[in-house]
């Protein structure tokens, strides 16, 4: 299990910064984050129940709130609080961050959703 030493929100650009032990950095757009949360509203109970999240470009994050010694919970400002992001699963989304936003922006592409540019 890889725990992060820190986490960073940076609320202007609405990035999520996680630092492990061995010095490696990721930033993590909080639109990202939400679009993978964990919560069974977003991934459902299997694969085909997955619900495809669509006008989450602004989103940002008001808090994040440990859970035990192996998770945290991220409230994001648009109300939605219920995935809990375990530190394997925090760190999947940092490693496989490339792969994981191309087969986002392509399931959005399929759907026929034009996603707008996040505001500054």
């Amino acid at each position: 299990m890889s725990v992060p030493v820190e986490l960073n929100l940076h609320r202007f650009s609405r990035i999520l910064e996680v630092v492990y032990e061995d010095g490696q950095r990721y930033k993590l757009p909080c639109e990202y984050l939400r679009v993978y949360s964990p919560s069974a509203e977003v991934q459902g109970h299997s694969p085909e129940e997955r619900v495809l999240q669509v006008g989450k470009e602004d989103v940002g994050i008001d808090r994040i709130e440990p859970v035990g010694h192996y998770a945290i919970c991220i409230h994001f400002d648009d109300g939605h609080n219920t995935g809990i992001y375990s530190w394997d699963y925090l760190y999947k989304l940092a490693t496989e961050y490339e792969c994981l936003w191309q087969a986002y922006l392509a399931e959005l592409e399929r759907a026929g959703y034009r996603r707008k540019a996040p505001a500054s």
